[in-house]
């Protein structure tokens, strides 16, 4: 039995293979998508992952320091540091920001970590250039994703950063590239108040005729000084001890400190649960969307194709050839374009995946899930070709 689905993918090879490599791009597309949500997740558990806490304390009924902001005093962790359970505290801040290079910006989340040695919670767990940060100030270690190399001279706010060392996958929740500092230095970027705002305010305070009194004057002026002094921070982070319990450590905090603690599990709900759920909803009807329109493209294609091929089934159908025969021919050829489109699709995703500005991750489990799933929509888009198919009178086989 001739084969009709071979038979006409060889007379017409290049309109099917160009088919083919349309619906491969649709297809590459989607996987994409999929690899761009993996990506997403993929960044928020390096975040936490490269943190090295086991608890995240924050401000009281906040979600941060990641989703939400929050302000904690910089002195607390010796405090934490001290409780039962407790290996180590350290303070970090966070501020995602335009880093400028000469005449570039680069956006970044800046961390600042506090004074210590590799393996203090909240320092970058490896480096793959340069060094560690050694000084107190104007030192900076950057991801290699900021495209900063070791030298490098860079801006945060008024102060200028030497590039001492180079990480990779220090992203956050958002996939922005990170840059460590100083906490000093990062406390200054981002709760101190410049020079001019600071000066804005203590004239404007002194020409009020209500603070003109004796004696409020130099009042106002040591609560100005405190203000200008005082620095907080937005989290600290607490590292376990090894057979402690983290769950009760963390109600200690919450009971004795009246702050908000978060493990592991309830950080990574957070980032997944809330700030990646509206893109992942984004992404979900996206690829729907994309689904539709390659399942149209594909019944589009299959049934001009089975148009085209009318009198050649009605000679079939004369000669004897039974429906399902003919249906698995049709069925076969939509296959075969699927499989064709699949398989460009994802090479071109493989290829292009690396050159998108934020992490995509293609999972092989994603692939296989997409490959059953191009198979079910060629099968659905196949029946209308099959039913004009089977519609067709063999007497149109001896008509003119």
């Amino acid at each position: 039995m001739i084969s009709l689905a071979g038979r006409d993918i060889l007379h017409a090879w290049g309109k099917f293979f160009f088919t083919g490599i349309g619906l491969g791009l649709l297809i590459g597309v989607t996987l994409s998508m999929a690899g761009i949500y993996r990506g997403m997740v993929d960044d928020a558990k390096a975040l936490l992952d490269n943190s090295g806490a086991d608890l995240w304390v924050v401000q009281r009924e906040t979600l941060g320091p990641y989703a939400e902001s929050s302000s904690l005093p910089d002195d607390l962790w010796r405090g934490l540091r001290g409780l039962p359970g407790v290996a180590d505290a350290a303070n970090v801040t966070y501020l995602t920001m335009q880093v400028r290079r000469g005449n570039e910006d680069v956006r970044t989340m800046v961390s600042g970590i506090a004074p210590g040695a590799p393996g203090t919670p909240g320092w970058p767990p490896f480096l793959v250039a340069g060094r560690h940060l050694t000084r107190s100030h104007y030192e900076a270690v950057a991801d290699i994703a900021t495209g900063f190399a070791i030298g490098d001279r860079l801006q945060i706010r008024r102060n200028q950063y030497t590039v001492v060392g180079l990480t990779r996958r220090m992203v956050s929740s958002n996939g922005d590239p990170m840059v460590f500092i100083p906490l000093k230095d990062a406390q200054e970027a981002q709760f101190l108040k410049d020079n001019d705002a600071i000066h804005r305010q203590r004239r404007s305070t002194a020409e009020n005729p209500a603070f003109n009194r004796p004696g409020v004057p130099d009042l106002l002026a040591a609560v100005n000084a405190a203000q200008t002094e005082s620095t907080s921070v937005n989290a600290v982070l607490v590292r376990i001890k090894a057979g402690a319990d983290a769950t009760e450590t963390a109600e200690t905090i919450r009971r004795w400190k009246r702050l908000q603690v978060y493990d592991r599990e309830q950080m990574e709900e957070i980032l997944v649960g809330k700030l990646i759920a509206t893109s992942a909803r984004q992404i979900a009807t996206f690829l729907i969307i994309l689904a539709i329109v390659s399942a149209a493209i594909v019944a589009f294609i299959i049934y001009t194709l089975t148009l085209g091929k009318i009198r050649e089934i009605a000679v079939l159908k004369l000669i004897g050839t039974k429906n399902r025969t003919i249906a698995a021919m049709i069925l076969q050829q939509a296959i075969a374009l699927g499989l064709i489109g699949f398989v460009f699709g994802k090479i071109v995703a493989t290829f292009w995946a690396p050159h998108f500005p934020k992490y995509v991750l293609l999972m092989p489990l994603d692939s296989l899930r997409g490959f059953f799933v191009v198979t079910a929509i060629c099968v659905l888009s196949s029946l209308i070709a099959i039913h004009a198919a089977l519609k067709v009178d063999p007497a149109e086989a001896i008509g003119g």
